[in-house]
């Protein structure tokens, strides 16, 4: 079954918003973990609006599923974090500093050589690394060149023409990319704007996928629905 980790950037946005330790993004992870969750996702960045570094040695100690690191690795103290932490997995992530979110994937082509040496760097590590790509062929071909472990379909794309009806054209560029990994021996992950609408039709739609990383629509739901009801719900979208 394709697991769910959840970013936890939002609760850390809310907190900071305020000041003080409310919510306890630490206790908060452990709740989703005991919620049923398969992972905990950060993506802490240069300006600290969400995630802090201190956080992230914070998480290590207490992380008991998977924990997976997002961000940019031409950040130098970004792979300091990365390499002083050793999450299990390293999602590398093309973000301009003080960039609102991601929005798109790596050219693994123009990128290839430093993203080899980004991914041996880790890989040294013990840390299995992910690149974030969009669900082009050229591009999955080019993560497979890097050596890296996995990719990380970016999924914007696919959530906006879902939204429009358009399911089966919203679906088929990803499902050739996963095709395409699949084949060259890649694990695939997803994430960005998957939600309670589109997470099923997407899951049942793609070959071989190993993990979807989720934040903000789930923390979004939660708001309604309460956090524990809101990670079931969104663990039976895999099911």
């Amino acid at each position: 079954m394709t697991k769910l980790s959840v970013n936890i950037n939002k609760l850390a946005t809310l907190r900071n918003s305020r000041g003080g330790n409310n919510p306890d993004v630490i206790q908060a992870a452990k709740d989703i973990e005991r919620f049923g969750a398969d992972g905990i996702t950060v993506h802490p960045r240069p300006d600290e609006r969400h995630i802090r570094y201190a956080d992230v040695y914070a998480l290590k100690k207490i992380i008991t599923t998977e924990f997976n690191i997002e961000g940019n690795c031409a950040e130098h103290s970004f792979v300091e974090l990365v390499l002083a932490n050793k999450p299990d997995q390293v999602t590398l992530v093309p973000d301009a500093v003080g960039q609102l979110t991601s929005n798109h994937g790596w050219n693994t082509l123009e990128h290839r050589d430093y993203l080899k040496d980004m991914v041996t760097t880790f890989q040294l590590a013990g840390i299995r690394v992910s690149i974030f790509v969009d669900p082009v062929i050229e591009m999955v071909e080019g993560a497979k060149a890097t050596g890296t472990n996995r990719i990380e379909l970016y999924t914007e794309g696919f959530a906006h023409e879902f939204a429009l009806g358009n399911k089966e054209k919203a679906i088929a560029a990803y499902a050739a990319a996963a095709q395409k990994a699949n084949e060259l021996g890649l694990g695939i992950n997803a994430g960005h704007d998957l939600d309670l609408h589109n997470l099923q039709y997407f899951a049942q739609h793609i070959p071989g996928l190993l993990e979807v990383s989720i934040g903000h629509a789930l923390i979004c739901d939660a708001v309604y629905l309460g956090l524990e009801n809101t990670v079931q719900l969104y663990k039976r979208c895999l099911q």
